[in-house]
């Protein structure tokens, strides 16, 4: 395959002490390098292909262009994959093994990374969501420049944060994971390093100097993670000065206060309300959550309530049986076709309101759909 097609390019790079450094790049430019079949199924093999390597001491993964790491999974495609499966009068299960084979592979990868016997350093510049997020979070050292962008924002096309997000929202600071899920917001540098979905910040200027000073380092196996914190503290320390102010820390008492009410409806009530002080950061999360799903925002709450509880390999099963149901719900393609496909921002929700949404609904979208044993993810631990 010519270079100019390939969506993603690895490499293996000596250093002074004879072991590499393994480098994966997204490429997919025009895209915003969103993640479509083909560049994860390269990536886990990749990826499990060095983690067996000895002469591999580490794995550094970013993406091409200025403008994003990776602005998450490649819905458009997933649409018209849906749409031209209906239009030849398949039946649901026949749409439901579409998303299944591509939710399956991309939970796995976010697993792999998560798991991964070696370093791995993300760059995670500019736009990083969905899951661009779900590649980021797992990795060893996940850095966070002056241009980072990130979000979660499936509720705006009728989805749910994924790629693990049931496991990683819940490990932020109270009420912090349910509102970013709930209302799409972007968040900067230092919200990514408040919430713990990132270690360290370098400014983008910094990315060339940064990466010679990867490879021109005399690396050693038993000694990797700990010179890995080192280059990456020596940068962060350089950057420092330049981390913009966080969104979410003067909204801490009132989110921690929001991740005590009891019920969807009630958080939702206190998000609309919440005085905004001209805040545009705020107002933007309030308008998102007026706009998006309402059959989203209970998944949003009840997949972050059983989270609480569970690994993430479980939550990673738990997302597969959401997202194969959200295919088949209607929610998911409306969203995309308006936001994305006829971009008319306008989609045609099957509720208007989180409290016309039923019970029964909800409970729809959390049947299991496997058993234990026949589960694709069931190998995950």
């Amino acid at each position: 395959m010519p270079m100019e097609t390939t969506p993603v390019t690895f490499n293996e790079m000596l250093t002074p002490s004879g072991l590499k450094i393994g480098h994966c790049r997204l490429t997919k430019v025009r895209a915003l390098n969103a993640l479509d079949m083909q560049m994860v199924t390269l990536l886990t093999k990749q990826l499990k292909k060095w983690q067996q390597d000895d002469a591999i001491v580490m794995v550094l993964l970013d993406g091409d262009g200025d403008r994003g790491f990776c602005a998450g999974g490649d819905v458009v495609s997933m649409f018209h994959a849906m749409k031209q499966a209906q239009s030849e009068s398949s039946t649901a299960s026949q749409s439901e093994f579409t998303l299944e084979a591509f939710f399956s592979l991309e939970y796995e990868l976010d697993h792999l990374i998560h798991t991964y016997t070696k370093p791995v350093v993300v760059w995670g510049n500019g736009i990083v969501m969905g899951g661009g997020l779900g590649l980021m979070c797992g990795a060893s050292h996940r850095i966070v420049t002056s241009s980072s962008r990130i979000a979660m924002p499936e509720i705006t096309i009728g989805l749910y944060p994924d790629v693990g997000a049931s496991y990683f929202l819940n490990k932020m600071p109270d009420g912090c994971g349910l509102f970013l899920g709930l209302t799409a917001a972007n968040i900067n540098a230092a919200d990514a390093l408040y919430t713990g979905l990132a270690d360290y910040f370098v400014t983008d200027d910094l990315k060339l100097e940064f990466f010679e000073k990867l490879l021109s380092n005399h690396w050693q196996t038993v000694s990797a993670h700990k010179t890995l914190d080192n280059i990456c503290k020596t940068f962060q320390n350089r950057s420092v000065k330049h981390l913009p102010e966080s969104h979410l820390k003067p909204y801490q008492n009132w989110l921690h206060e929001l991740s005590d009410l009891p019920t969807l409806e009630a958080v939702v009530n206190a998000i609309k309300g919440k005085a905004s002080e001209h805040d545009p950061w705020l107002i933007k999360g309030q308008k998102a959550l007026s706009n998006g799903s309402a059959v989203a925002a209970h998944i949003v709450f009840e997949q972050l309530r059983r989270g609480k509880n569970m690994s993430l390999a479980e939550c990673l099963r738990m997302e597969l049986g959401l997202s194969c149901k959200s295919g088949e719900f209607g929610e998911f393609q409306e969203g995309v076709r308006a936001l994305l496909v006829d971009k008319d921002g306008k989609p045609n929700w099957k509720y208007k309101t989180v409290e016309e949404v039923p019970e029964s609904v909800v409970k729809y979208f959390f049947e299991a759909i496997w058993s234990a044993e026949s589960h694709p993810l069931q190998h995950l631990r």
